[in-house]
């Protein structure tokens, strides 16, 4: 079945090489990757110690970097190489300062396994939540490299427990521990003989609160809310549009104050959204002169960098990506500052998302007039609104600590 899975490998890579000459991202995946071993040969000596921290992309890094800091703070004279899977990823951290180096990983050949180990050689390999390829992690497992798995999700219809899953079960083995982020995901692994499976929770949480020790001011955002109610929209794509636009247009007096920031800030795409707003607005890129900010009823945040932060600001939040097929973006970045979120429909595969449903801190919506209704009610009624945030904060503050029960496993 290795080899089988291996050949399938080789062949994806061919295939890859021919896309990527139609598509920028597979473009960029492809050229990374043939610079992997180059960067690792200058910047690594035979004599250094190293961690190899591995993420899928940006979200994963997300969700591991506590853990991340936590080891480089405790292991300070270790270098840590950072891979990515996917561009989305490295793109967006290549110049991570938690990493003294960052690469693509390369595609999971029993060849280049043997080789990138080679260059690393970690003394610690970290894998966050979906990461499996089984000829790196059979090559950790040969060399007997201590590996762990963090926040891991399981579900019944992944391969590992289907009567096909062979080869990612024995890549399993690879792991000394796999901290998973519920009970669910412990028993299934107990259900296929893997006994060091131990439930830790969401590292996502300790991320989030660490957000609250931070500066979260921000000088322009400040003075275009202007003391009045903030609604942020966060992370939002085309089919979030549909749902909160029509509200927003609605509200002409600037007694509410609307920031929309974008997952894609793609020119075309911003377009689309100022042609569709029949208020004052102002974008980012446009950003001249504070002086006039109070003046405006939406700011279009075009750039990158800082919705963490401009959460803080926000009376309530809604926050996209469930409302159409992209997947709900992180809504635990706003249930940090103890606000009410909503979001669309399609929120199923998303654990906390269905537990603060029914909690009540949050609000699934369907359609535009389901949003209207929903926000009319929060920004009418201040106990309502209060309420809400609450239950969200007292969520996040209930689920922290993944990261101090992981590291009392791990031991170098």
């Amino acid at each position: 079945m290795r080899i089988v899975y291996s050949i399938g490998i080789y062949i994806a890579k061919f295939f890859l090489s021919i896309l990527a000459l139609f598509n920028d991202k597979l473009k960029s995946g492809v050229k990374g990757r043939q610079q992997t071993f180059d960067l690792l040969n200058t910047s690594l000596d035979p004599n250094d110690k190293t961690f190899w921290f591995h993420c899928a992309s940006l979200g994963e890094y997300e969700q591991g970097l506590p853990v991340f800091e936590a080891l480089k703070y405790r292991y300070p004279t270790h270098k840590i190489v950072l891979t990515f899977f996917s561009p989305s990823g490295y793109d967006v951290r290549k110049n991570s300062p938690i990493a003294d180096i960052v690469v693509y990983l390369p595609l999971d050949t029993p060849a280049n396994a043997k080789r990138f180990l080679d260059h690393i050689h970690p003394e610690l390999t970290v894998f966050v939540k979906y990461e499996f390829w089984p000829n790196f992690l059979n090559e950790l497992k040969a060399r007997n490299l201590n590996t762990v798995l963090i926040s891991a999700v399981f579900r019944e219809n992944h391969s590992f427990f289907k009567w096909y899953g062979g080869l990612m079960r024995e890549a399993l083995k690879a792991f000394d521990y796999i901290f998973t982020q519920d009970e669910h995901s412990k028993q299934l692994l107990n259900r296929i003989q893997f006994t060091k499976a131990i439930v830790s929770g969401d590292t996502r949480f300790d991320r989030v609160s660490n957000q609250l020790l931070l500066d979260n001011t921000i000088d322009f955002i400040d003075k275009f809310k202007d003391n009045k109610t903030c609604i942020v929209f966060g992370s939002t794509w085309p089919d979030d549009d549909v749902l909160f636009l029509d509200f927003v247009n609605r509200n002409t007096n600037n007694n509410l104050k609307f920031i929309i920031a974008p997952h894609n800030i793609k020119s075309s795409y911003i377009k689309s959204i100022q042609n569709q707003l029949r208020v004052s607005y102002l974008c980012y890129s446009e950003l001249k002169d504070q002086s006039d900010l109070r003046n405006y009823n939406v700011f279009i945040l075009d750039t990158i960098g800082y919705l963490s932060k401009v959460y803080n600001y926000a009376d309530i939040a809604y926050v996209g990506g469930a409302a159409g097929t992209t997947g709900l973006h992180n809504i635990l970045e706003p249930a940090v500052f103890g606000i009410p979120i909503l979001f669309g429909k399609n929120y199923k595969k998303f654990p906390e998302a269905e537990k603060l449903i029914e909690l009540g801190g949050v609000s699934s919506v369907k359609s535009s007039k389901e949003f209207t209704n929903e926000m009319d009610k929060l920004v009418s009624n201040q106990d309502y609104l209060q309420q809400k945030g609450q239950i969200n904060k007292d969520y996040i503050s209930a689920n922290k600590g993944a990261v101090v029960q992981i590291l009392n496993y791990i031991r170098i």
